[in-house]
């Protein structure tokens, strides 16, 4: 592998963002964090990456120690001890943007379809509701190009699988809403009883299926951050000494 331009400092901080601070990097970690190993999964976390850089970081990855490759019916890639470390730097990170830039995560430029509802069923997985049949959810949605309005969430023998494709199957609750209200709602901004008292979310299907959607419908790992009061404005002011040799 090339030798990598660096910072040229001593400073832990300037050798860790070498590693671990490249384009991207931050979210292929981010989603190795959250448990996915196999190459196609990693990319759906990051639909807007290329195929051919995504299999660059990983490798830089693996160079730096943080990802070991491993072959188990296929290829996997696990985080090391290493990488399991930077679970509370990624962590303060999300916590962070919740708190300073709440209405920059749901600009118009960052609202994606794929990504939402791929993170919606990697969080719905673990509180998938056991069921003796098949259960089928169809989401809706506005705001978006014709292509990627529908997508199919399909709980059957304790795994949920998401479709982009109509499967065909019969469709017990049909969820209605915006891009950016079920943005809102997945990261913790908008409740979901206040949206649907809004008219913001609306459900179809039996009572008991409308009824059942708040048990499984997860939020994001930052949510119960996006419920807390947004940070009072920023004022400008003389900036802190630069941290430099105190590192």
């Amino acid at each position: 592998m090339a030798e990598k331009r660096g910072y040229g400092q001593f400073c832990p901080i300037a050798l860790a963002a070498e590693v671990v601070a490249e384009r991207w990097m931050p979210l292929v970690i981010r989603e190795l964090l959250c448990g996915s190993v196999r190459f196609n999964d990693l990319h759906r976390g990051v639909p807007r990456m290329s195929s051919a850089l995504l299999a660059q970081r990983l490798r830089e990855l693996q160079f730096a120690g943080i990802v070991e490759r491993r072959t188990v019916g296929g290829v996997e890639y696990h985080l090391t001890a290493a990488g399991r470390e930077l679970y509370p730097v990624i962590e303060k990170m999300g916590l962070w943007a919740q708190r300073w830039l709440r209405r920059d995560l749901v600009d118009t430029a960052n609202l994606d379809p794929d990504l939402l509802m791929w993170d919606i069923r990697r969080n719905v997985v673990a509180r998938a509701p056991s069921r003796s049949r098949r259960f089928v959810a169809e989401f809706r949605l506005t705001g978006v190009p014709i292509s990627r309005r529908c997508y199919w969430l399909v709980f059957e023998r304790g795994v949920v699988d998401l479709c982009y494709r109509n499967p065909g199957f019969d469709v017990d609750l049909v969820v209605n809403a915006g891009l950016r209200v079920l943005t809102q709602i997945w990261l913790g901004h908008v409740p979901i009883d206040q949206a649907i008292r809004d008219g913001r979310l609306r459900l179809e299907g039996a009572r008991g299926e409308v009824s059942a959607f708040r048990s499984w419908f997860a939020l994001s790992m930052f949510a119960a951050a996006g419920r807390e009061p947004t940070a009072p404005p920023k004022r400008a002011g003389r900036p802190n000494a630069a941290v430099g040799g105190a590192s």
